[in-house]
């Protein structure tokens, strides 16, 4: 069956375990990709959208010019369009309406409120330009802690207050925790306001289709067939009416899997006009209108004995959700996640937690590559890395020491999270050796020529991955995506097509899911073909996001294979005169002890010359299957990464120098696939650490808007990556595959936190809050300093000026 590699099976060339290249590659390379911006109808009109100027006000008016009373729409132009809701099944939440189009009040600078058509863009921009808005500006919440205080501004008056929802969770004995402690350690973390900013930003096209009485709606959805849902509901029309197709997509990260109201509202305006309506959103409104992220405020008290292990955690989580829950899964999921996850890969006895997901004035929050685990890393790390300081030992050894051991799998956390398999201090090991961390010390002792301080800082994570049906049941989702669909079709000739419900947006799963079906079936990739995206060709998926689609697309193509090759194997039995379990496939054929034939051959029986069927067999080589993994919570992916940083205490410039991980996701399916979805999503995790920020002012503006404002790192800010891959397959799904999308993205801000720490430390410094920006470096060596001159007794800089 040829080599064994780090897939950790005996795989062919070209199935599990392969290096091959990508398939979409050759069309992206070459500009032929097909996205949502290359097509255009005849007749097709463009949209621009007319926003609120102020983040909090009643909406009084709105002034149309009298020569374009035709091109512009209002909420009232759309009486039968209901808002955009979703209720999840949690004790105390409290959701919002999400209007479309603002009716009485706008809540977020940004919010759509009205919108026009014209031939052109520009001309519906001008258009947009010359509607005037009056609004009563009210005062604005900015500040999720304090929007929690008795007497702050209501954002939603029938709350009561601006909580969404309010949890509390405490196990163990957290008293005898601060009772034991030789080690107490009191912190506040921030994560700040980022946005996704995938290369292409939103962006659909909707059109009616008279003879199939449908309307077809090009759209960039990481979940099609849930969008198809949404948008049912809320236009008031029949799902069967409803075509969505999400062609090539320029990245999606999560940002894409929401019912926004730009999108809902160009389809209301084509099923209004018959005619083809396009939006293409620019990165401005994509910065201010497309659901931000990672809006984290955690204060943590930790307590550890003499050695560093962990004996309580106590934390307050805020997350800053902005003015309205979005559809399907709503705000929530931020502190659902973070709660479970900032006790990280280690042994907690005993954690209180005490969450608040707060309404302000800015854009919803959702998903982002992660999902609330970077903030969670951030503060379980960032404290690993204090009580080792405080004990006097290095970091590396209080994680190995603290952490889950391998013999103890499987293992339940004290949140509940089941760990199926792995080796989590091994990673640790082996990314101090693959990072030189001797080496560095070293170099730290010599001092730098040009007077920065190099600092070494590690991350460890867990990442729940391809969760079950019963994990998003506990969750208390309104749709439970437990489960995934493949469609197997045989063709006439032998070639192949899958149907799958999940999308690619950049992972590279047509080439992965053509891997499984030459696993299984014996069949060269280049004969086939996947199609994806599409809600009439595809059975009912649930789509791509939470490190799902290779383990639960990749389970479902696998098993559709399977049962397509058992009917394969019956025809080829039949026409070679032998029992099935003789048979073997190979290269595109079925080998018998007489004799063989190809794939084409089968399929032409099965098709054209049902005469050769068995006896009883239905023609057609065609199979739909849906899959869902043995275990309904998920499996665990997990990686340790490292950081090396250089420091300049004069400028505050933070200088990634090296970066290295090892990571664990089970079988690998294509590793040149693997390692670069880790590399992409460390060099994110660089922009969370270092540069990505939408800060508002106290009226609640955004203050980034454009990518002159909004930093994002490149490719000269990318250090050299180096991977190191663990393979612990888990028993719990085919091949052993856990996901891995999101994985690269979660630890780099907390492990560039700490090395930023370490290289400060002589000077007393930290930085507790992301990104690590050249002032807030600058400032925490400054405050730093002043706390040493004054224990020393020496006037500070200012004393003496004054």
């Amino acid at each position: 069956m040829g080599h064994t590699d780090n897939s950790g099976l005996a795989a062919t060339k070209k199935g599990v375990g392969a290096r091959l290249r990508r398939k979409e590659d050759w069309r992206h390379l070459r500009g032929r990709g097909r996205f949502v911006g290359d097509i255009r109808m005849p007749g097709m009109l463009e949209v621009a959208f007319v926003r609120s100027p102020c983040a909090h006000g009643k909406l009084r008016e709105i002034v149309v010019p009298d020569e374009y009373r035709d091109q512009v729409f209002t909420a009232r132009d759309f009486p039968s369009v209901k808002p955009i809701v979703a209720v999840p099944k949690i004790d105390g939440f409290k959701y919002s309406e999400h209007p479309p189009l603002a009716t009485d009040r706008v809540r977020f600078a940004g919010e759509p409120v009205a919108m026009v058509v014209a031939p052109t863009r520009a001309m519906a921009e001008d258009i947009a330009d010359s509607v005037m808005l009056d609004i009563e500006e009210l005062p604005a919440v900015v500040d999720a802690e304090a929007a929690t205080r008795p007497g702050a501004p209501l954002i939603w008056e029938a709350w009561g207050d601006n909580v969404y929802v309010a949890r509390s969770t405490e196990v163990g004995d957290l008293e005898e925790a601060r009772r034991k402690a030789a080690v107490v350690i009191e912190r506040e973390y921030r994560m700040n306001r980022q946005s996704a900013v995938p290369l292409e930003g939103r962006a659909i096209l909707a059109a009616w289709d008279h003879r199939l009485d449908e309307l077809c709606i090009y759209t960039g959805s990481q979940s099609p067939h849930q969008l198809r849902v949404g948008m049912a509901q809320t236009l008031g029309i029949d799902e069967r009416q409803l075509h969505l197709i999400a062609p090539d997509m320029g990245g999606g990260f999560g940002a894409k899997r929401v019912l926004y109201p730009e999108e809902l509202m160009v389809a209301a305006l084509a099923l209004k006009l018959k005619r083809p309506v396009r939006w293409l959103e620019d990165k401005r409104e994509h910065l201010l209108s497309a659901i931000h992220c990672r809006e984290h405020h955690h204060k943590v008290k930790a307590y550890a004995d003499e050695r560093g292990r962990i004996l309580g955690l106590d934390v307050e989580v805020y997350v800053d959700a902005g003015a309205y829950s979005h559809w399907p899964n709503s705000p929530f999921m931020e502190t659902g996640m973070v709660v479970k996850n900032i006790p990280g890969p280690y042994v907690v006895p005993s954690y209180r937690c005490r969450s608040y997901t707060v309404a302000t004035n800015k854009s919803p929050i959702g998903a982002y590559r992660g999902v609330a685990r970077p903030a969670a890393c951030f503060t379980i790390e960032r404290t690993i890395d204090e009580i080792a300081h405080a004990v006097g030992r290095e970091p590396w050894e209080v994680r190995m020491e603290n952490m889950v051991p391998a013999e103890a799998m499987p293992y339940r956390t004290i949140t509940q999270l089941l760990f199926d398999s792995g080796n989590y201090g091994e990673s640790v090991r082996r990314v101090v050796e693959l990072i030189d961390l001797p080496g560095i010390r070293a170099r730290q002792k010599q001092g730098e020529p040009d007077g920065r301080l190099v600092g070494v800082g590690l991350a460890s994570f867990t990442e729940q991955t391809a969760h079950g049906c019963g994990e998003w049941v506990s969750r208390g989702t309104p749709v439970i995506p437990g489960y995934e669909t493949a469609t197997a079709r045989m063709m006439p000739d032998g070639s192949l097509m899958l149907m799958v419900g999940i999308v690619s947006h950049g992972q590279g799963l047509e080439t992965a899911l053509s891997q499984v079906a030459h696993e299984e079936l014996g069949i060269d990739p280049e004969r086939v073909s996947v199609r994806h995206g599409d809600t009439q060709i595809s059975a009912f998926g649930m789509g791509t996001f939470a490190s799902r689609s290779m383990v639960m697309s990749g389970g479902a193509v696998a098993r559709a294979c399977r049962l397509l090759r058992a009917k394969m194997a019956a025809i080829a039995a039949h026409a070679l005169k032998c029992e099935v379990e003789s048979l073997r496939f190979e290269d595109g054929r079925v080998h018998g002890p007489n004799g063989s034939m190809g794939f084409e051959e089968i399929g032409r029986i099965a098709h054209l010359r049902q005469e050769a069927l068995p006896p009883g067999m239905e023609p057609l080589l065609e199979v739909t299957t849906t899959y869902e993994p043995q275990i309904d919570t998920g499996v665990f992916t997990y990686a340790t990464h490292a950081a090396v940083v250089a420091v300049d205490p004069d400028t505050g410039k933070v200088d990634v120098l090296d970066y290295a991980c090892v990571e664990d996701c089970g079988t690998v399916v294509n590793p040149m696939i693997v390692d670069g979805q880790i590399i992409g999503g460390i060099v994110q995790g660089i922009g969370t650490a270092l540069y990505e920020e939408i800060p508002f002012d106290e009226n609640g503006q955004p203050l980034a808007t454009t990518l002159a404002d909004y930093l994002m790192p490149g490719a000269p800010e990318a250090p050299s990556i180096r991977i190191g891959h663990m393979v612990t397959p888990t028993p719990h799904t085919e091949y052993g595959m856990k996901g891995m999308g999101e994985g690269g993205a979660i630890p780099p801000p907390a492990a560039i936190a700490n090395a930023v720490r370490d290289a400060l430390r002589g000077i007393g410094a930290e930085l507790n809050e992301t990104p690590m920006t050249p002032q807030r470096v600058r400032a925490a060596v400054v405050a730093a300093r002043a706390r040493a001159a004054q224990a020393a007794g020496v006037p500070s800089a200012q004393e003496v000026v004054q």
